[in-house]
């Protein structure tokens, strides 16, 4: 079975299906390829947060203009529900910590943010252990539902007249070194599917598909790791919590060094040691991520210690509040 359209994307998150969903309004004929039928993984876990405010050039500032501008009207274009709601942001400095100093730090992005007392703080967010912390800075932010943001693009992309498979991508289809398609797995046969457009937002997976047309392209990503909590009415927060003294960039600069590349197509390999960035962020239906773990593992399915990884996480967000510290919650890794 061999199919035609003018666009595929590989990848059905939050990415692949707003970028199926803006092809389809041009008109594009668009196949949305995907290996499951509901997003997961760093769309299912996603914090949902919309940072608006941290644009640092001309460019990037626009951009986040833009984006906040889509976002506060996309539930009614896409005629589904994004859970879109405006969440400040609350960046936890812990106890110690001079708060002038990493407000300073953040000023670079936004001169929009109020820098907190401990007792502030406690009063705003009555859940957190304000001895914890030496402050917080609160900053104007926004956030969405990534799993139903998701739903919503994707259904609004079939009544455009969109076309999504629950396929895995086998085989690329070319002929020398022009790329005519893909072929899928359906069951136990096979489909292929021909374009001479194809666009990858398959995260993770991205860096191996393209190793399959020996293209070696400096695509990296993370294991992240967290913990999930559902239905307890006792426990609400009114911020995005995430600390001021987030480890992440230092990873991603790490994990990206060029000296370093050739460890990415290597098996077995961690190629920066492993972060802990102790967040908190609830849903308006009450479901809550804590986290957040991140490691740079060569290996897509690299083995991670479960209860280990737990452990850790409980013990990072226990002296910021301790009552989530106990509360019964699954373990994921994406």
């Amino acid at each position: 079975m061999t199919k035609n359209y003018d666009w595929i994307v590989i990848g059905g998150g939050i990415t692949g299906a707003a970028l199926a969903y803006e092809l389809a309004k041009q008109g594009v004929k668009t196949l949305l390829l995907d290996p499951t039928p509901q997003p997961y993984q760093a769309t299912r876990y996603s914090y949902g947060g919309l940072g608006y405010w941290a644009g640092t050039t001309p460019l990037t500032r626009q951009l986040c203009a833009e984006g906040i501008a889509l976002h506060r009207q996309l539930a009614a274009e896409l005629g589904g529900e994004t859970e879109f709601r405006e969440l400040p942001v609350l960046f936890t400095i812990p106890a110690a910590t001079d708060p002038e100093a990493i407000a300073a730090e953040y000023r670079q992005f936004t001169d929009t943010l109020e820098l907190l007392t401990p007792a502030a703080v406690a009063a705003a967010e009555p859940l957190l252990n304000p001895k914890a912390l030496s402050g917080a800075l609160r900053i104007p932010h926004a956030q969405i539902n990534p799993i139903r943001t998701t739903a919503a693009y994707r259904a609004a992309f079939v009544r455009l007249g969109g076309t999504i498979r629950a396929e895995p991508v086998q085989a690329w289809e070319r002929s020398g070194e022009r790329l005519l398609g893909v072929t899928t797995q359906v069951a136990k046969s096979q489909a292929t599917y021909q374009s001479g457009h194809i666009t990858l937002c398959a995260g993770a997976w991205s860096r191996s598909l393209l190793r399959d047309l020996d293209l070696h392209l400096p695509i990296y990503f993370t294991h992240a790791t967290g913990l999930e909590l559902h239905g307890d009415p006792h426990l609400k927060f009114h911020h995005l919590i995430i600390t001021a003294l987030l480890q992440r960039s230092h990873l991603q600069a790490n994990a990206t060094d060029p000296d370093r590349e050739a460890a990415w197509d290597q098996p077995g390999v961690e190629i920066s040691p492993a972060i802990l960035d102790p967040g908190i962020a609830q849903f308006p239906d009450g479901r809550i991520l804590l986290g957040q773990g991140s490691h740079t593992l060569s290996d897509l399915d690299a083995p991670l210690d479960a209860q280990g990884e737990e452990a850790k996480i409980r013990g990072a967000i226990a002296p910021l509040c301790p009552i989530l510290a106990e509360q019964p919650a699954q373990w994921f890794r994406c």
